[in-house]
């Protein structure tokens, strides 16, 4: 039996993949961050350059399809962008945005910058590298917790 396609399964498909591209591998930032500090400098310099990569080529543009393809799935019957779950998950994807743009993403190129300048006498990359990345780190992990609650709200569809 062949599967019927709608404009709106599809892009409910481009939705939910969009999703899982712009935030699955930032996922897995912290594990990589202790690996890369336990390794050295330079796998430091390597993470650094590869967050920049993926911000910019991958997550950037993925969040952005995330939000367009809501809007087009918030827009069909039996749905209302006054629907309090759609409402919340605007919300969020803004908020994301936010934090992305102002402070991850500055906070990614500023890291390159000090891991770039090598080790501090007496070890480490001293303590404005320390002060920029547990930042970064903080507002990482309230990215995946939004992550986490959007999809939370999405499936659940709280008030509707």
């Amino acid at each position: 039996m062949l599967a019927t396609f709608s404009a709106y399964t599809v892009v409910l498909f481009v939705h939910i993949t969009a999703v899982v591209i712009a935030f699955g591998a930032t996922f897995a930032y912290p594990l990589l961050d202790v690996y890369a500090r336990r390794t050295g400098i330079t796998d430091l310099v390597a993470l650094h350059r590869f967050q920049i990569l993926l911000s910019r080529r991958l997550v950037t543009p993925a969040m952005a399809v995330v939000l367009l393809a809501g809007f087009y799935l918030a827009s069909q019957q039996p749905w209302k962008l006054s629907d309090p779950w759609i409402g919340a998950g605007i919300a969020i994807i803004v908020v994301i945005f936010g934090i992305v743009g102002a402070v991850l993403s500055p906070a990614e190129r500023k890291m390159l910058q000090i891991a770039e300048r090598g080790e501090q006498p007496g070890g480490g990359l001293g303590d404005e590298y320390d002060a920029v990345a547990r930042r970064y780190a903080q507002l990482g992990s309230l990215v995946s917790l939004l992550v986490v609650v959007a999809i939370f709200v999405m499936v659940t569809k709280p008030g509707s």
